[in-house]
């Protein structure tokens, strides 16, 4: 579309830039659009036309609009048509990208009316209609409809609000929920026109006159009288069943189009289009059309729902591309959606266009931060987790040091415990191989499903599929591994039977692991099939085919790569030698355990990012389920006789209110499950995205961030209606919250319950940190596994509480330093150095390994050190590495580094940056050691790295 400057109006210089803003309205004022202050923004008057623009920025960066125009019922017609025209102007002043709607007073979307929480209230008088403004002298009793008693129903509900008080009068055949909403219009009047100082009284149809304030109530009325029940008009009727007729328009006119099925085949994009739906009318503009003739197309649309029998029609224009799910959803077919390249390109020349005139515009052209490739957990990762594999209709519990194994041929359940913000928090859930029998998915879900009620459904309720795993699971398992094949009965039985060769890992064959993560907190060796083609240049990757083991690192990878391959080299082969392979410079030995050189993929394995959030009411009756959209949704959209559905593409969540029935509330996992299936918004979700249950009261932290969350409306006492009238009728204080008890004890597990604060540590058996080790005696295997007791963290393992996110849990000023014994100190100080990386024992060994098995003494040293290891703290793993420099000799980077000519070979390798000057050091580093070593051990080793000093 050609666009001039002569076609944008001046007074939309600047519009649709600021995404903090969200709103700008425009008045029709003598044909011509009038920005009004953000003071006067939600007063409306019956006698105007408005203009207005939301804008959203979506997680992208790009800006995102919407255009409203609103006629009220006074309005003039040209003041109307100058409205239409107006926001076709405004579109293509923001690059012919916009969904615009046409809002009829009192037939307003519920998009339109999200902008103005709880409500509108438009005024009588006007501008361009010659109206005054009433100005509110003195207050005058009004029904929010006609003043009259014929405008009563049993179905709905009414607001009259007197000098002195606000009745609302509630129809007998109105439910809670709508009486809850009713109430926030109640509260808004009583905040706007009476300072937050009047009476508020509730009134209920067919409520005895005994009571005093129905009395007065229909005193207002001239006394009490029936009410005659309402029936559906003839024209809501009609326009129900109006069948979709679609009509080109060309010269002015509007000629309809025979068809026996709605295609997008049908819409040739150098034309415009209505589709006639009743109710709903869309105006589809092509992106090769002008904007005269977009202009032209506005205004039949507009004279198409002109006539009284047309008066809740809604007009939407969309753009080609830009298409909603709403308009596509009328046709037989649609394509899938492309990437809109064409819509930044649009953007970009009318930005262009803009600028050359002088115009600023900066927030028109999408934004090129780039996206953070792994979203914040949102969850405490200090907690205590238990694992069991499903075997048949049983569970079995895991070891610690086998908890983050997990084999595709299986399932899991997973229980983990963490410190909320004021509160114990749990996350039960099951992880589904892709490769287990049905029979076993459905044992893992009951078990998990018995498990969370067992709990009185406290904890968040998770199900989780294989590839599709969601970042809470990888960070609370920090280091994951998935292997092929399976362990369980089922899984062996069905391989028996289909006559399936059995893959279940074994370290004594050829196994090749992709290793992916985005650090030491949340990484994963996922094993591929060991052939060539598996590989991709994006990633790194742990062959081994015992003796050997390789690492293969991608062209494309980064050295944060390369460190989680030998973190994960510990966990999955840590007594090998292993030889680093780089692409390009491979072994022959290597392509041979590959089964020879072939082609190999370069891109990222794509993942379903998180979006922008959307929230649906839900009704699910007889097995189908409907769902209504929420927009610019709030924690007061929550309501407790309600089930909701959060959608984040890459995950949803199933919100259940307390006063749910319990019939309803089984069903959770149906409802979210089915929501997969029908993808109401048409985004291509996979039926195996993450599914969570969330109760009321309950709400984990990676659900509540969504919302601007206040802890006293979770779980008041009452249903909706009760707890907001009490709210209303206290001056907006909330009712008692009721108290939620959380148990002290481990449900369904067997290790003994939940740990206090002092065992919060992780149960990981092998630190990521720790500098990896080769060929182990057995003596130093023996120890070793002594030391590393699975109920507690290892000493370098990268301290969680750096990434905390809710302060009450746990401080660093609240923790202890274990003490060293003088024999784990002494038998420290008796090491040699050693001259290479691949022979250094871990410092967090060191105070652990003696050189005979022997040696009673250095063993129930060991013991006691492994016995106090839960105890230890978040400060001592912060403290860990600190300045251990003292009496060290001084020697120049040059000698210290790893790629050094000309090394010294008689220092500890662990920790080369000591040896350097302070001078040096704060030139390396660009801090001084005090600080350095103030930093935990995993970023200690990052910035060590990238100096060449680890």
């Amino acid at each position: 579309m050609a666009v001039s400057m002569k076609d944008l109006d001046p007074a939309f210089k600047g519009a649709g830039q600021k995404a903090y803003s969200g709103l700008e309205i425009w008045r029709i004022e003598n044909f011509n659009p009038v920005p009004i202050p953000q003071s006067s923004y939600g007063k409306f008057f019956m006698g105007d036309s408005y203009v207005v623009l939301k804008t959203t920025a979506s997680k992208s960066g790009a800006l995102r609009h919407d255009i409203h125009y609103w006629l009220g019922k006074d309005t003039s017609r040209d003041e109307a048509g100058t409205a239409a025209i107006k926001t076709v102007e405004l579109d293509a002043a923001l690059g012919g990208r916009a969904v615009q709607y046409r809002e009829v007073h009192g037939h307003e979307t519920a998009k339109f009316l999200s902008y103005f929480k709880p409500c509108i209230i438009p005024q009588e008088g006007g501008i361009a209609s010659g109206f005054k403004h009433v100005e509110a002298e003195e207050h005058k009793t009004r029904l929010f409809v006609p003043f009259a008693r014929s405008s009563l129903n049993h179905d709905d509900i009414f607001i009259l609000d007197t000098e002195s008080k606000i009745f609302q009068f509630n129809g007998s055949n109105s439910n809670i929920q709508e009486r809850a909403k009713a109430l926030e219009v109640v509260q808004y009047i009583k905040d706007t026109y009476h300072d937050g100082k009047c009476d508020i009284a509730s009134i209920e149809d067919g409520k005895l006159m005994s009571d005093s304030e129905t009395g007065e109530f229909w005193g207002c009325f001239g006394g009490f009288a029936p009410l005659p029940r309402r029936t559906g008009s003839d024209n809501d009727k009609a326009a129900n069943s109006h069948p979709p007729k679609l009509l080109s328009v060309e010269k002015g006119k509007a000629e309809p189009i025979e068809t026996d099925s709605l295609t997008k085949e049908l819409l040739d994009t150098n034309k415009c289009y209505i589709l006639d739906c009743g109710l709903e009318v869309f105006t589809w503009m092509g992106r090769n059309t002008s904007l005269d003739e977009r202009k032209s197309a506005s205004v039949v649309a507009d004279e198409l729902v002109s006539g009284p029998d047309r008066q809740k029609s809604q007009i939407i224009r969309i753009i080609e591309g830009f298409e909603t799910v709403m308009f596509r959803c009328k046709f037989d077919s649609w394509p899938q959606a492309t990437h809109l390249t064409i819509s930044e390109d649009g953007r970009g020349k009318v930005a262009a266009l803009l600028k050359r005139q002088g115009l600023d515009v900066k927030g028109l052209v999408k934004k090129s931060e780039p996206v953070k490739e792994e979203p914040e957990p949102h969850i405490d990762c200090t907690g205590h987790l238990q694992v069991w594999r499903v075997n048949g209709q049983e569970k079995i519990l895991l070891p610690a040091t086998d908890q983050s194994k997990f084999y595709g041929g299986d399932c899991y359940i997973f229980q983990y415990s963490y410190p909320g913000e004021d509160r114990e928090e749990y996350l039960v859930g099951t992880w589904v191989g892709k490769t287990s029998v049905e029979e076993e998915r459905a044992s893992a879900l009951s078990l998990a499903s018995k498990m969370f009620e067992s709990m009185k459904f406290l904890p968040a309720l998770a199900r989780i599929y294989e590839g599709s795993e969601p970042i809470q699971f990888y960070a609370i398992l920090q280091s994951f591994i998935v292997l092929k094949g399976g362990l369980s009965d089922g899984y062996k039985k069905y391989i028996a039977e289909k006559e399936i060769p059995d893959e279940t890992y074994s370290a004594d064959g050829v196994a090749l692991f992709r290793i992916q993560g985005s650090g030491p907190d949340n990484m994963q060796a996922i094993q591929v099939e060991p052939v060539a083609s598996s590989l991709n240049s994006s990633y790194c990757y742990i062959l081994h085919s015992p003796p050997t083991v390789f690492s293969w690192s991608g062209g494309l990878t980064t050295s944060d790569d390369q460190e989680l391959v030998d973190r994960m080299l510990d966990l999955i082969q840590p007594d090998l030698q292993c030889r680093p392979q780089k692409e390009g410079a491979e072994s022959e030995q290597f392509w041979d355990l590959l089964g020879g050189k072939s082609e190999h993929p370069s891109q990222k394995i794509a993942r379903d990012a998180e979006n922008d959030p959307h929230l649906f009411s839900c009704n699910f009756s007889e097995g189908n389920l409907k769902v209504t959209e929420i927009y610019n949704f709030s924690q007061d959209d929550l309501m407790t006789e309600d089930i909701f559905i959060l959608d984040c593409h890459s995950e949803i969540f199933v919100w259940v209110g307390l006063q749910v029935d319990s019939k309803s509330r089984s069903k959770a996992l149906t409802i979210g499950e089915k929501f997969l299936e029908h993808d109401f918004l048409l985004e291509s979700v996979s039926r195996e995205a993450p599914i969570y249950i969330v109760m009321e009261g309950s709400e984990p932290p990676f659900f509540i961030h969504f919302f601007k969350w206040e802890s006293a409306k979770s779980a008041m006492l009452g249903n909706s209606f009760q707890r907001k009238l009490a709210m209303v009728k206290n001056g907006g204080a909330p009712l008692v919250v009721k108290h939620k008890r959380r148990p002290s004890g481990s449900f369904g597990g067997r290790s003994g319950g939940v740990p206090d604060k002092s065992q919060r540590s992780r149960s990981m058996s092998v630190s990521p940190d720790r500098v990896r080790v080769r060929g182990r005696s057995p003596a130093f295997n023996a120890l070793a596994a002594n030391f590393e007791n699975p109920n507690a963290r290892n000493l370098s393992t990268p301290p969680p509480v750096v990434r905390k996110l809710y302060p009450k849990s746990m401080s660093l000023d609240t923790v202890k330093l274990a003490p060293k014994s003088s024999a784990i100190a002494n038998l420290t100080s008796s090491f040699e150095p050693q001259p290479a990386r691949e022979n250094l024992i871990p410092r967090s060994l060191k105070a652990g390994l003696v050189s005979s098995a022997s040696n009673s003494q250095a063993k129930k040293e060991v013991d006691s050190m492994s016995s106090r290891i839960g105890s230890l703290t978040i400060r001592e793993d912060v403290k860990e590495g600190g300045a251990e420099d003292d009496g060290l000799p001084v020697y120049p980077y040059e000698r210290i580094n790893t790629a050094s000519t000309d090394p010294i070979t008689n220092i500890d390798v662990t920790k080369r940056e000591a040896y350097l000057s302070s001078a040096e050091f704060q030139e390396k580093f660009g801090m001084a050691k005090k600080e350095f070593y103030t930093l935990p051990k995993w970023k200690q080793n990052k910035l060590k790295m990238a100096v060449q000093l680890f």
